[in-house]
């Protein structure tokens, strides 16, 4: 007989003014790439990582509520796209990474 494993029960996220709600989706599963200015020098245009900071939807709703909130907030919504199962709602700028970063709480991952 098959091994069953309890799947992972993610907690909703809370309905919340925007910002409150960022924060949430960011501490829950977001993660941030920065640039590093070394390799920028020495990679030159080669070099394409840049500020980011990555939202992760679980599903369709996740992500419009996720967008909802950026667009309230004042953020350029870009293109989302999947990655395995989730979605992933990226926010580019150096702004965007020093605003979460200012949030005061961890990212899940920090890359």
């Amino acid at each position: 007989m098959p091994r069953r494993t309890k799947k992972k029960v993610l907690e909703s996220p809370p309905e919340a003014a925007p910002e409150p709600l960022l924060r949430w989706f960011f501490k829950r599963n977001g993660y941030v790439r920065v640039l590093n200015e070394q390799r920028k020098q020495e990679l030159g245009d080669k070099y394409r990582k840049g500020w980011e900071v990555r939202l992760v939807a679980q599903n369709e709703t996740e992500l419009e509520l996720i967008r909802d909130a950026l667009e309230e907030t004042g953020f350029k919504l870009s293109k989302s796209f999947p990655k395995h199962i989730r979605i992933i709602q990226p926010v580019y700028g150096k702004a965007a990474v020093e605003w979460f970063s200012m949030a005061g709480i961890e990212p899940a991952n920090d890359l």
